[in-house]
């Protein structure tokens, strides 16, 4: 009996440890939320199954010690091991970062299993200890969940410090001018147009990457934040009402630029509803004189910026860059607009003209793709002139733009250009990439994953992505055969041929498939979203 429990012990550590390290991972990649973990695990409940059987595996070693479940649970335990080191492996799209707070959670979860096993030596017969351990690997399931309530009043402790203290920072920057940046789209791609349209003038502070949550901006401030930067560009993320909020009263902009609203996190946010006044928070946080800017093509902005002051809109002479096509009437906006006109696309970039309220009106060339592109631009230009910047003296920055990583970014591979929009999609983005393909002379190809996040809506916004991409692309290929059923649906119902559209298991998959595809002329292949790990 001894011997068997040291080989279940033996096996248990590594199984434990691989288990353990799977869940924190997609713990983290959930932002931390139990409420919004315990969603993803009941959604995903099925890839874990070695789990749920290794706990009736447990339970019955636990009532009944014979051999033969000792059989049983050490093929589970080993079988455990080789599939969870195997994804350990392929979930490589965005590592587990071993922060300070995984540290702890892993350090209680240690405690809580090591209390486990002493109780069961003070109380349990010796021959009993292997179905425990069986079962503490299967608990690595929801040990995180419980860690982190656990750890709850520590967190909290630690977070609030570290607030307070990029409060101090924040207040002792006299002269500093905070810009928050938010939408359910764009936000990233504005933030970093602003930096280069800005630092000719200023010195300039922005969050990094897609530093966007209460405490990626924290971290910014505590690390970042010289006393001689004179602008603080802050990216303010959402996935839940009340977040941009949070942000507000941790750096109090004085300006804001709402980008975008539209279907986004539908899973956490609900409704539409929720989404336009979460956005519209940072609306609320401004102080009197603040600026808020506002992206004049989109719908629920417009709707819903009715009755807040210092408005500034900005605006395109065309609306295909709005999910809503009805833009009739532009006279409210138009007062005190900025409008960009005169838009002209290539393969080489874009041209467009700016006029500001005032009269002043400038031609503009850029680097970027897509009109779909000329509106996040357009804001930026209206947030540095409005903070003094001349549109005149904007035009080399303008031309200096660059593709945000992965936001239809053009990379050159020989025959092939690969354009690179894998970071996030939704169904205003997904439309408008599909109509830049549209613009290149050559094959056309699109790898997608298709839209996730949008709740009852999902199937919905993807069948509909299927009809505008079969209308713009040569190819269509699919990854993940069941969820995007729908894009293929959409595009068969447009009259895309059949022969021409695919699905695979993986997305190497379908590269492969990419490069193999024969026919004359330069290949472009538009890779439009990439789904994290935990999908």
């Amino acid at each position: 009996m001894i011997i068997r429990t040291i080989i279940t012990f033996i096996i248990s550590i590594p199984a434990l440890f691989l288990t353990m390290r799977h869940n924190m991972h997609m713990f983290q990649l959930n932002g931390y939320k139990n409420g919004e973990h315990l969603r993803w695990l009941k959604k995903n409940i099925r890839q874990q199954w070695l789990l749920i059987l290794m706990l009736v595996h447990g339970v019955n070693r636990l009532v009944f010690p014979a051999f033969a479940h000792d059989i049983m649970g050490w093929i589970n335990l080993l079988l455990i091991i080789l599939v969870y080191n195997a994804m350990r492996r392929l979930n490589k799209k965005k590592k587990l970062v071993y922060t300070a707070r995984v540290k702890r959670m892993i350090a209680t979860i240690a405690a809580v299993s090591l209390i486990a096993l002493v109780l069961s030596f003070m109380f349990l017969d010796l021959k009993r200890i292997s179905g425990v351990l069986m079962i503490l690997v299967s608990l690595q399931l929801i040990l995180n969940v419980v860690a982190n309530t656990i750890n709850h009043p520590i967190e909290w402790g630690v977070r609030q410090y570290y607030i307070n203290d990029a409060k101090r920072m924040l207040k002792e920057s006299t002269g500093l001018t905070v810009i928050g940046v938010t939408g359910s789209y764009g936000k990233t791609s504005v933030k970093f147009y602003l930096q280069t349209l800005l630092k000719d003038s200023f010195n300039v502070l922005v969050t990094p990457e897609s530093y966007n949550t209460p405490m990626g901006v924290v971290k910014t401030i505590r690390e970042s934040l010289k006393a001689t930067h004179e602008i603080f560009v802050c990216e303010m993320g959402a996935r839940h009402v009340g977040d941009i909020k949070e942000i507000c009263d941790i750096v109090h902009p004085d300006h804001g630029i709402i980008t975008s609203i539209g279907p986004q996190h539908l899973e956490t946010f609900f409704n539409m509803e929720n989404i336009k006044n979460t956005k519209f928070e940072l609306a609320d946080a401004l102080p009197d004189g603040g600026m808020l800017f506002l992206n004049g093509d989109n719908g629920y902005i417009r709707d819903k910026a009715q009755g807040y002051k210092n408005k500034v809109f900005y605006y395109t002479d065309v609306s295909d860059t709005a999910e809503e096509k009805d833009i009739s009437d532009m006279s409210g906006i138009a007062v005190n607009g900025y409008r960009a006109g005169d838009i002209r696309v290539s393969g080489q970039g874009t041209d467009f003209t700016v006029t500001a309220p005032d009269g002043e009106r400038e031609h503009f060339q850029m680097k970027l793709l897509g009109a779909h592109n000329v509106i996040n631009v357009a804001g930026a230009i209206a947030v540095a002139n409005k903070l003094g910047v001349k549109l005149k003296d904007l035009k080399v920055p303008v031309r200096r733009l660059q593709s945000v990583e992965h936001r239809m970014q053009l990379r050159e591979h020989g025959l092939v250009t690969i354009i690179d929009d894998a970071f996030n999609s939704n169904p205003v983005g997904s439309r408008a990439a599909v109509e830049t393909l549209k613009m290149f002379d050559g094959i056309r190809i699109m790898i997608t994953p298709g839209m996730v996040e949008l709740g009852d809506k999902e199937e919905e916004y993807n069948y509909k992505f299927g009809t505008y991409a079969a209308e713009c692309c040569d190819h269509i290929l699919l990854v993940g055969k069941k969820r995007t059923k729908p894009i293929l649906d959409g595009a068969l119902s447009s009259g895309f041929p059949e022969d021409r559209i695919r699905a695979f298991d993986k997305l190497q998959e379908a590269l492969s498939c990419a490069y193999e595809i024969k026919g004359q002329g330069h290949k472009y292949i538009l890779l439009e979203n990439d789904l994290p790990d935990n999908y």
